[in-house]
């Protein structure tokens, strides 16, 4: 089964923009593969679930299709989002 670094991947499901922003977001404890805390190198394969925590911005996704595991079709999804919220600050 193929997998991809998580740093690369969360760039091409385009789930964070930049991929130095998605290393830097591993390294500080905010990116969480299969409900544990990942390093940007850790391999990302499909059914794995990804949390992204951007500022208060939390991202929940499950893996459909990994580049590189056969053909992917252009354009097609890399990952079903199951939950986009924002935390209130508590000034609110």
């Amino acid at each position: 089964m193929a997998a991809t670094r998580l740093d690369k991947f969360l760039q091409l499901s385009r789930l964070v923009k930049r991929r130095t922003l998605a290393k830097e977001l591993a390294d500080a404890g905010r990116v969480l593969l299969n409900e544990k805390t990942a390093k940007a190198s850790a391999d990302v394969r499909v059914g794995d679930r990804i949390q992204v925590r951007i500022g208060n911005w939390q991202v929940k996704a499950t893996v459909l299709t990994v580049p590189g595991a056969g053909k992917v079709a252009r354009g097609a999804p890399l990952v079903e989002i199951s939950e986009r919220s924002q935390r209130q600050s508590a000034d609110e």
